[in-house]
């Protein structure tokens, strides 16, 4: 068999995309270029990946079996090209990371002061935003990491490592109606305004238990809001619990809502990004912060 990698890549771009056009645009190639490298690969392999009989191609049971492969493929060419990168690069001369505007301030404040003494010729690059967009930063190499709340929606392209949790809680303005009720139903909470975190486009946001809902794409700024009486919301607790709001805000028993509302947070880089020196300290010392 004669099929190359570019021909996987361009099979596992268009299962994700869902056609053959999406995954040319994603890739930034013809579209006729994809369509003949996915039939050469079905070629090569001797068999059809995908059933063209619809408007938009629909994998085979053969092509499901295969997209399952050939994402593991892929995954390990990229870490062994990270490993490659990682053994003639060095040291890290420049570093982007792109940070959850809701991470915890005071411990960030903290941890980057160990950086600036730990590596002090680093030049170093800080940028903010809400969990989609730092992957998204990541994904298109805008940055070099991300410290980011993990959501499931991250592309395949990436890697992320859990550093810690954060538990998110239930916050309503001290007069607004549901803070009449210690612990509200979805079904309650449904007949209220719902204040949903959002990346900064506002096409992803977090689900939505209630109809009538807001997309924010801050913490701080749904916190504001909340303390306006004007929605509730889920936030991390170190947000709400910050001097200026924490006076202002009531938090509800979550005993009647079903979803668990733990945070999980980590760093993402992409898997063909190589592990420097720097990168790799980032990841143990925010691990063994949050664990201590």
């Amino acid at each position: 068999m004669d099929w190359t990698l570019d021909q996987l890549n361009a099979f596992v771009i268009s299962v994700q995309q869902g056609s053959f056009s999406a995954a040319a645009r994603r890739l930034g190639k013809a579209q006729s270029r994809i369509s003949t490298a996915i039939s050469n690969l079905e070629a090569d392999l001797g068999f059809e990946l995908f059933d063209r009989s619809a408007r938009l191609p629909i994998l085979t049971p053969e092509g499901q079996q295969m997209y399952e492969e050939a994402k593991v493929v892929l995954a390990q060419c990229e870490r062994l090209q990270s490993r490659a990168l990682t053994l003639t690069q060095g040291e890290e001369v420049t570093l982007t990371i792109a940070m959850d505007e809701a991470s915890p301030l005071t411990a960030f404040e903290d941890f980057f002061q160990r950086v600036s003494e730990t590596f002090p010729l680093l030049k170093l690059t800080i940028i903010n935003g809400s969990k989609d967009d730092i992957a998204t930063r990541v994904d298109e190499e805008m940055a070099d990491i991300g410290i980011l709340f993990f959501s499931k929606t991250l592309p395949s392209s990436l890697e992320f490592t859990p550093i810690c949790e954060f538990n998110s809680s239930l916050i309503v303005g001290k007069n607004h109606p549901l803070a009449q009720i210690s612990a509200p139903t979805v079904q309650q909470l449904s007949q209220h305004r719902q204040l949903l975190i959002c990346d900064r486009s506002g096409r992803h946001h977090s689900e939505a238990l209630s109809a009538n809902y807001w997309q924010i794409d801050s913490y701080y700024s749904i916190t504001s809001f909340v303390l306006r009486n004007m929605g509730w919301a889920f936030v991390p607790d170190h947000v709400f619990t910050y001097d200026f709001f924490s006076e202002g805000v009531v938090k509800l028993s979550m005993e009647n809502i079903p979803a668990s509302q733990w945070i999980e947070m980590g760093v993402v880089k992409r898997r063909d990004r190589a592990t420097g020196p720097v990168i790799k300290w980032i990841q143990q010392e925010l691990k063994k912060m949050f664990t201590q």
